[in-house]
């Protein structure tokens, strides 16, 4: 019994050490060493039925960790959701394992031999990463090429994005897996070679990324921005006897002294995601007390209705009259947070439109991704939450001077959840070459430069405001130019041979046998 169970005991750790490499935590060796033990684990499996096992348990240990945070929002109205808190990690980390277990049975499939399937098995896990950003709506959330946010690895994704941060970190472990089964072998010469080659690999690509962090930025624009972050509970946020207070919060911070470390004042002023408590279209006094405050344009994160009763989640430019200059809608929501995928007009009759959405209808998406023209601050992109985590969202607009999130992580506890959404906020500066604004309720609000480095920042849970100057923009990276589609089509050519394979094997060994009985 306990020799049955070793693999699968083995497959838990080796998924927990994977998981350590994810922010908060950065422990980017072990992971490779967890990667690694994966797909050793799973190549030496009697058949593709055990991969899939092992590969499932190996998934459920990494993800579990990784996205614990998933509780938090249930806890939020603990009295009326809480119970729903295991099932959702459950559903989660268990739907994110399958992107493991299916594409290294896929693997498994194609080839008997151990090696064969370490190299098959770590590019088809590519390739789910991939169609995890897509499929559903999209979860390309703690993606295995993660763990080198941080690190000057990272810089790679200015010319290949996260997909290519994510070939690397499975051809390392690839590369340490295949020398172990080599060893195993008693192939100790070509075990050593590979050894070698991976670090030599990865000290190549570090010494190239710490290269381009060394170059120097153009120069920025001039603008200050003052990132607003008001520190609002979420469990408080929309309580009737604090609305008031919490909004009052938010004009004090507008209304603060400027950084006298800058020597000017700020331009603009920007609030996190929904925190003006009145819709757009009813806003009473409440845009001429923003103006007030500020004494400068303010982007704020507000709800708004249209004529046809539906609501949006919306970044509304303010001018200093209180005025609305521009407005952008979210476009991507999130499922079952925001709205509810499949049955959204009949749970909105029932009076629920996702735990996120303040309206019980849920929100509406908008058109798309869109410029906000914020005048002398230039032209930004805007991201609302959740939308930073999809390099695809960056895309289908001219190119923009800046990036803007604006998001209310309270829904996320401090632990975990957004230092992850944070680290992938910093890569899409990367992928872009443009600074990025980000601006949260609760933290981390931060100024991060074209390569991804952070300038100034507010810790988690800390209430400030933030005043930063505008980091210069780099010209349009190679990833920005051509995104993900060359990845798609070789990923999907890489997969389509993959899935051939067992047939073409089959008809090789039928051919085999009428040669042998002619």
């Amino acid at each position: 019994m306990a020799q049955r169970l070793l693999p699968y005991l083995t497959a838990l750790i080796a998924g927990a050490l994977a998981a350590s490499g994810q922010a908060p935590w950065g422990f980017w060796p072990l992971a490779l060493a967890g990667m690694a033990l994966i797909l050793w684990i799973t190549a030496r499996a009697p058949g593709p039925a055990a991969v899939f096992r092992r590969a499932l348990v190996a998934g459920l240990g990494q993800f579990l960790p990784v996205m614990v945070w998933i509780v938090d929002p249930f806890l939020v109205d603990a009295a009326t959701t809480a119970w729903m808190a295991p099932f959702a990690l459950l559903l989660m980390a268990g739907g994110m394992a399958l992107f493991w277990a299916v594409p290294l049975w896929i693997a498994a499939r194609s080839s008997n031999r151990p090696r064969a399937r370490i190299w098959r098995g770590a590019l088809a896990l590519v390739a789910f990463e991939a169609l995890r950003g897509i499929l559903f709506t999209g979860f390309p959330w703690a993606l295995s090429g993660h763990v080198w946010i941080g690190t000057p690895v990272d810089q790679i994704a200015a010319l290949g994005g996260p997909l290519l941060l994510s070939a690397l970190t499975l051809s390392l472990a690839a590369a340490l897996a295949g020398a172990a089964i080599r060893a195993g072998q008693g192939d100790w010469r070509r075990a050593a070679l590979a050894l070698l080659l991976a670090p030599l690999a990865l000290g190549g690509t570090w010494a190239w990324g710490s290269q381009r962090l060394a170059q120097p930025l153009p120069e920025g624009p001039g603008q200050i921005l003052r990132l607003v972050q008001a520190n609002v509970p979420q469990d408080l946020k929309w309580r009737y006897d604090l609305v008031r207070p919490f909004f009052e919060r938010h004009l004090d911070l507008s209304a603060a002294p400027a950084d006298p470390a800058l020597g000017a004042s700020p331009d603009l002023v920007l609030w996190p995601e929904t925190s003006a408590p009145f819709l757009l279209d009813r806003p009473g006094d409440g845009l001429q007390m923003i103006a007030a405050a500020s004494q400068v344009p303010s982007v704020i994160g507000i709800q708004r209705r249209n004529e046809a009763g539906q609501y949006f989640n919306t970044l509304a430019l303010i001018d200093t009259e209180g005025a609305v200059q521009a407005i952008y809608d979210k476009h991507h929501l999130v499922p079952f947070g925001e709205y509810v995928p499949l049955i959204g007009d009949w749970a909105a009759r029932q009076g629920w439109g996702g735990l996120a959405a303040q309206v019980l209808s849920g929100y509406t998406p908008g058109p798309g991704p869109e410029l906000m023209d914020l005048g002398p601050a230039g032209r930004a992109l805007p991201l609302i939450c959740y939308e930073a985590v999809f390099p695809r969202n960056l895309r289908g607009t001219e190119r923009p001077d800046w990036l803007l999130q604006s998001t209310n992580d309270a829904w996320f506890g401090e632990r975990i959840g957004p230092f992850q959404h944070f680290a992938q906020a910093r890569l899409r500066a990367i992928e872009t070459g443009l600074p990025l604004a980000r601006v949260a309720n609760t933290g981390i609000s931060a100024m991060v430069d074209a390569r991804g480095r952070v300038t100034a920042a507010l810790p988690m849970g800390q209430m400030g405001a933030l005043d930063a100057a505008l980091p210069g923009a780099l010209p349009p990276t190679p990833y920005a130019r051509t995104g993900d589609l060359p990845w798609y089509a070789g990923l999907s050519l890489a997969m389509a041979l993959m899935l051939a394979a067992p047939r073409l094997r089959r008809r090789r060994a039928r051919a085999g046998r009428d040669k042998s009985d002619r």
